[in-house]
């Protein structure tokens, strides 16, 4: 094995009702577990999103609302879910900013708390778009000489990702083959939240990477503009942003 770990690494992908990790929800879960010891333990399951499933989702991944109306909700899966991946490393493909925040907002509706801060995440389309800029299909083909069947099924996306990153740790010299090499070299940049809206600048103080206070730090806007801290509160933001801004909120106040 290429990769060299120094405790177990989680290769997941999700299908979803949509794109949206404030809204939408996971019909679709598949995890490859990697041990230190190059062992692989495959878990996939269909998942009731308790919502209709809309038809352009349903065309890209084939879900429908029949084929998951008898499947648990996340909520029954949740607690079995996080023993699962207790104290283990992620990498998935387009999962920085996809796949682990709406993995996060479906733990957090649910209330198990999973610590994911302590976590290395390894995005395999990073690296990927930083050398080649292909999509997973055509990833799959360049590293692996392999034609990727059923893409877009969860399971057949989770492994083709995890033989996508053995090809690349072969391939190149310069992004290391440890999860702290891998997780650096394929990190665009790093954010207080999962979703990305909030950032740090050069002195590691929060900042917000979107809106009309993009670049300014968090902490001076709520402090002068209360109201948007009530905003961001009462609109469309995943769980874990909210989270993150409510605990800068408290902090700036003691």
């Amino acid at each position: 094995m290429n990769l060299k770990l120094k405790r177990p690494i989680i290769f997941f992908d999700l299908e979803t009702t949509g794109v949206d990790t404030s809204t939408d929800r996971i019909v679709e879960i598949s995890m490859v577990k990697i041990g230190v010891d190059g062992s692989k333990v495959v878990k996939t399951r269909r998942v009731n999103p308790e919502m209709h499933i809309p038809e352009a989702a349903t065309a890209v991944h084939g879900i429908t609302d029949e084929d998951v109306r008898d499947e648990p909700t996340f909520r029954q899966l949740a607690k079995s879910l996080a023993q699962f991946i207790e104290g283990c490393d992620f990498g998935g493909f387009n999962s920085n900013r996809f796949d682990l925040p709406m993995l996060v907002e479906e733990f957090m509706r649910v209330g198990v708390d999973v610590d994911f801060k302590r976590r290395k995440y390894i995005d395999v389309q990073n690296i990927f778009h930083k050398k080649e800029q292909r999509t997973l299909v055509a990833a799959y083909k360049f590293y692996c000489d392999k034609d990727l069947e059923n893409a877009h099924s969860a399971e057949a996306d989770t492994i083709a990702t995890y033989e996508v990153l053995e090809a690349q740790i072969d391939r190149y010299d310069d992004i290391g083959n440890t999860v702290e090499e891998l997780a650096e070299f394929s990190t665009h940049f790093e954010s207080a939240d999962f979703a990305g809206r909030i950032g740090y600048d050069g002195e590691g103080c929060e900042i917000f990477t979107f809106g009309k206070h993009k670049g300014c730090r968090v902490e001076d806007v709520f402090n002068a503009e209360p109201s948007y801290y009530t905003w961001m509160m009462n609109g469309d933001f995943p769980l874990y942003t909210k989270k993150v801004i409510t605990d800068i909120r408290l902090r700036s106040k003691k």
